[in-house]
């Protein structure tokens, strides 16, 4: 497996936790990806609408998948899981999302890699320095570490706390 992936999961839906965690069981038996690292649980608020908040966690792993063919297996696995696409930024059982693939950009309709909002999100950051804090954002040209220190002010009305 020769392709390095992050990941990022997440769930404000039924048993939060549980949900990630078969997420990350789907992935594994797919056999094309191979979970290398994961990032301690945080709870964090939602961004949106009023909702339940949400379980999240980051995850990196190995495939020899392509980038559209890693996110069609994602696709097919929150579909499997129950995801239904409702209101943006709504609730979800399950969501996962492609944060960077080896230090790849890419800009398609459908797929942009390294994902647009890693830097305005706590609940990214965070769990993604806890695994990956000297790994650098190929467009922004910074460690992941000090995206986030430069980003603490600036998003403090994200409420993040670790679960374990």
């Amino acid at each position: 497996m020769k392709n390095k992936i992050y990941l990022s999961l997440g769930s404000n839906i039924g048993d939060r936790a549980e949900n990630i965690i078969s997420a990350l069981s789907f992935l594994r038996s797919s056999n094309f990806v191979d979970i290398k690292k994961i990032s301690s649980f945080y709870e964090t608020s939602p961004i949106g609408p009023k909702q339940k908040s949400f379980y999240n966690i980051v995850a990196m792993a190995k495939t020899n998948l392509n980038p559209q063919d890693l996110l069609s297996l994602i696709k097919q696995i929150e579909k499997i899981m129950g995801r239904v696409k409702t209101l943006h930024l709504g609730p979800r059982i399950i969501d996962m999302d492609i944060l960077f693939f080896n230090k790849n950009i890419i800009a398609k309709k459908y797929l942009t890699i390294p994902h647009k909002e890693i830097q305005n999100r706590l609940f990214v950051l965070i769990p993604l320095v806890e695994i990956a804090e000297s790994f650098v954002h190929p467009t922004l040209k910074q460690k992941i570490g000090d995206i986030l220190n430069e980003k603490l002010l600036t998003l403090r009305c994200q409420k993040v706390k670790i679960l374990c």
